[in-house]
């Protein structure tokens, strides 16, 4: 059974950084993709960041390059991400999911697996 799980979130001030992780158990985690998403109330959910499966190649949405960064430790089965100077409109559920692909993807419909997401809220 696959079983994506984020810890990290939590409330925050604007300018702040957070660390999320998400441990995976079930899949052969060195074999695919890792990608990070978040949904805002009352928006879609939206791709947010991309890794490749060794860790070589990531993808960011545009507005969010610079501040937020994509790792991965594939001996621990953990993707990392790290958000820098955070902002309002950051504030939204993020969710780990895991690839059909061992390159980054964008689109939700190309992850299979996804983690129950963590509160990342952010106080102006």
């Amino acid at each position: 059974q696959v079983r994506l799980v984020e810890f990290g979130g939590g409330l925050v001030q604007a300018g702040d950084s957070l660390r999320l992780s998400c441990a995976a158990s079930g899949l052969a985690f060195s074999n695919y993709a890792m990608g990070w998403f978040r949904q805002a109330p009352g928006k879609e959910r939206e791709f947010v960041t991309a890794i490749s499966w060794s860790g070589g190649v990531t993808e960011y949405i545009d507005s969010l390059k610079g501040r937020f960064t994509i790792s991965r430790d594939n001996a621990n089965n953990t993707v990392y991400l790290q958000m820098n100077s955070l902002k309002p409109e950051d504030t939204a559920v993020y969710y780990c999911a895991s690839s059909t692909s061992r390159w980054t993807r964008t689109s939700i419909s190309d992850y299979n697996y996804w983690g129950q997401g963590t509160q990342v809220t952010v106080s102006s």
